[in-house]
């Protein structure tokens, strides 16, 4: 088969079609058989599959490829679309989305520039001045499609980080000085990917200052209050505020409407440590511009959606930044995020012309002036077909699914049928349950032992896939509920698997005292 017969053309149509039928087909076949989320193979199990492949030498047709794909992927990959897996912020997804990724993958349009990708920038560019308005923004906000939450936090920090340059009390200052002054403020529940963009950014992990939550693992805002006193006490210039819109661990929602006052009230405070030879506090911050506040919602944003629970995002609409992941609590495949600005000059920040991308004399809607990236996926695609056939009440209403899944479960867990064997570590914001199996005969110093092991035998039992975190300084299993088919009768069932294979450790090994 000469090399160009693989290609999608007009005449090549035919062998298309039949080929992803067949494909689907297979795929469809292999889901009906399905009895667990997982294989249990091991990384070593997996390489000697792999192994003896001749990568060089192609000499399977379809049906031989086919095969080969089953045996080294679909029967050891892991399904987020059973109900058995609940472990991370993984989701099954909308069939209105699969439809689009064929559009999507065949079309292949990049969304960088008008003549890569016209009609597709409009549909983008749509979708962001909607999920805009769902935030609360005015006409005057924008936004970009990305890869996922950790990017959409490291551009929307990459933007406060040249509005926290602009607005130094010293322009006249060298930018590596400044640079080293600059501060982000976020919790210890905060996501990891706001001290990776501290180092991405050249500021360092150390940037991040850590702010003291509450007693339900929020932001405290008299905390950060005096966080960002303390900042400028000590000569160092408040850069962003990270808020959370539902935690990793404990889908915890920092009160947003109350730290955006602290932020707002940063507005016009002296320039850090500034005060002239007659002791008067120097200039304000420039154009008395209050500190950036951002809202990581890659979890909460779902609630966006929400017919039920849309107040528990309150104070939204006043943030500078937000990130949203579709591929979480939107039901779409990866990848799917997008970071959304309230003004949006800020994008100006990562806009760098190129005369063979984005000619100022072309006139043209382009995205790669607010995007990070160059060529760029029509992820957007996905969420336009989900909402066109689907809807937003009813995608909120699957994410308001699963927080009832969760906050029935936390129930069930502490029920005297259960709490025998259960501690839970407390109510469910969103749909995560954090959990230990500990009965009365394990003392605290050893349930943390015992929880890491029931969860790797349960993964490698293949039979159901459950987290782990670390709670209070111990380890606890945690369930992320993102199935909205799972049952409670179902989850009691994987309880059970849970007791018994806590029990079978225990009459095993001598972790009791």
């Amino acid at each position: 088969m000469p090399p160009s017969d693989h290609l999608l053309t007009i005449d090549s149509i035919g062998e298309y079609a039949a080929t992803l039928h067949r494909g689907v087909d297979h795929l469809a076949r292999h889901l009906a058989g399905l009895e667990r989320p997982f294989s249990g193979v091991t990384p070593a199990g997996s390489a000697a599959k792999l192994g003896p492949i001749d990568l060089d030498g192609p000499t399977v047709d379809l049906e031989g490829a086919l095969a080969e794909l089953s045996e080294v992927y679909l029967d050891d990959a892991v399904w987020f679309h059973d109900p058995r897996y609940a472990a991370h912020l993984n989701c099954p997804v909308l069939l209105p989305a699969l439809l689009a990724e064929v559009f999507v993958s065949a079309v292949n349009s990049s969304l960088d520039t008008w003549d890569q990708s016209a009609g597709g920038t409009l549909i983008e560019r749509r979708l962001i001045d909607w999920t805009a308005r769902r935030i609360g923004f005015g006409p005057e906000a924008d936004g970009i499609f990305t890869s996922g939450g950790t990017q959409s936090n490291l551009q929307a920090l990459l933007l406060a980080r040249g509005q926290a340059c602009l607005a130094e009390s010293d322009p006249s200052a060298p930018v590596a000085a400044t640079l080293a002054r600059l501060r982000i403020f976020a919790t210890a529940e905060s996501h990891f990917s706001v001290q990776k963009a501290a180092s991405v950014l050249g500021l360092g992990a150390e940037a991040v200052v850590l702010v003291p939550t509450d007693h339900l693992h929020r932001m405290d805002p008299f905390a950060l209050a005096d966080a960002l006193a303390g900042a400028a006490a000590h000569d160092l210039l408040p850069m962003a505020v990270v808020a959370t819109a539902g935690t990793t661990d404990l889908g915890a929602i920092d009160p947003i409407d109350r730290i955006a006052d602290v932020c707002a009230a940063q507005a016009g405070v002296p320039g850090p440590g500034r005060r002239d030879e007659h002791g008067v506090p120097g200039p304000g911050r420039r154009d008395e511009q209050s500190v950036w506040l951002h809202v990581d919602a890659a979890y909460g944003g779902g609630l966006l959606a929400s017919t039920r629970r849309r107040h528990l995002l309150a104070g939204i609409e006043r943030a500078d930044s937000v990130t949203v992941d579709f591929h979480k609590t939107w039901f779409q495949p990866v990848s799917a995020s997008a970071v959304l600005v309230r003004d949006a000059e800020t994008m100006r920040h990562v806009t760098w012309h190129a005369d063979y991308l984005n000619p100022r004399s072309a006139q043209l809607p382009n995205q790669v002036d607010k995007s990070m990236q160059t060529t760029r996926r029509f992820d957007a695609l996905k969420l336009w077909t989900s909402l066109r056939m689907t809807g937003a009440d009813a995608i909120g209403d699957l994410f308001d699914a699963t927080i009832d899944l969760a906050r029935e479960l936390f129930w069930v867990l502490t029920d005297e049928e259960w709490a025998a064997d259960f501690e839970v570590a407390m109510q469910p914001t969103l749909s995560t349950v954090v959990f230990r199996f500990r009965p009365a005969e394990v003392a605290p110093v050893d349930a943390s032992a015992l929880n890491l092991r029931i969860r790797r035998e349960l993964f490698a039992g293949g039979e159901a896939i459950v987290a782990s975190t670390t709670f209070h300084g111990e380890t606890w299993l945690k369930l992320t509920l993102l199935n909205p088919t799972a049952t409670v009768a179902g989850l009691c069932d994987l309880l059970d698997l849970v007791r018994a294979t806590g029990h079978r450790l225990l009459d095993a090994s001598e972790v009791t005292r």
